[in-house]
């Protein structure tokens, strides 16, 4: 890579803020070849190249860090974490930003979470067991009956990680729950999504309860097929499903 990578950036129209930022730092990593490992330039400098303040670099800048793409060094740099999808076309680029993460944190969950459910099934007490059972069936209701149920499917899913009698589970599945952070109008909050899942909940507690490891791990992937067939569909419609 001989140029800078500020080359590719220029003036904004009107100070512009929000997505057009997110757009011109994409197209810059694109154009310049800035690969995973890379640094970025300095903040204060791709804030000059387009024209906005800094405040307005930090806070696309904190929107890539929230959605793991980058990582910041203390005195060191920003680096490239994470591939950063090449801008253009008709998806808006936090649909294209937010999906690529969830697809990353579907693939961390799926390793974890098969052998979480498998350990639940096999060292899982009888009053856990119950518990989960119960915590299923309210979590199915409140689906039922379309309201919002992510509190639910968080104590069903903890319920289950308690249950492995190794608490680092239940503590990296917290994290994992606020990995990353969402827009306010994201598709990947919407009530509807991840509905499709929910008929695999049953089949694993179901799977839990009766201490059968296999099935168990065979209802989390479903559940995890499912919700990347639904985010890879919201990618390519651009979110307007």
């Amino acid at each position: 890579m001989t140029d800078s990578p500020l080359t590719y950036l220029g003036k904004l129209p009107n100070r512009t803020r929000g997505h057009e930022v997110l757009d011109a730092l994409a197209e810059m990593v694109s154009r310049s070849g800035l690969d995973v490992g890379d640094r970025l330039p300095p903040e204060v400098q791709m804030a000059q190249q387009l024209g906005v303040g800094r405040s307005t670099m930090r806070e696309a800048l904190n929107r890539w860090e929230g959605l793991g793409l980058i990582r910041r060094r203390r005195g060191i740099g920003t680096f490239l974490v994470a591939p950063i999808p090449a801008p253009g076309g008709p998806v808006d680029p936090d649909v294209r930003l937010e999906g690529a993460a969830v697809l990353r944190l579907l693939e961390v969950r799926s390793t974890l979470e098969t052998q979480v459910a498998r350990l639940a099934a096999e060292r899982g007490t009888k009053g856990q067991k119950a518990e989960i059972a119960r915590l299923c069936g309210v979590l199915l209701e409140i689906v039922a009956r379309g309201e919002n149920y992510r509190e639910a499917d968080i104590a069903f899913h903890t319920a289950i990680a308690d249950a492995s009698a190794n608490p680092m589970f239940t503590q990296i599945l917290t994290y994992l729950d606020q990995a990353f952070e969402r827009a306010a109008d994201s598709p990947f909050n919407r009530a509807a999504f991840g509905l499709d899942s929910f008929s695999y909940h049953g089949p694993l507690s179901d799977a839990v309860v009766a201490g059968d490891g296999d099935a168990a791990e065979r209802a989390v992937l479903d559940i995890i097929a499912s919700v990347r067939a639904e985010v890879e569909a919201i990618i390519r419609d651009g979110g307007q499903g």
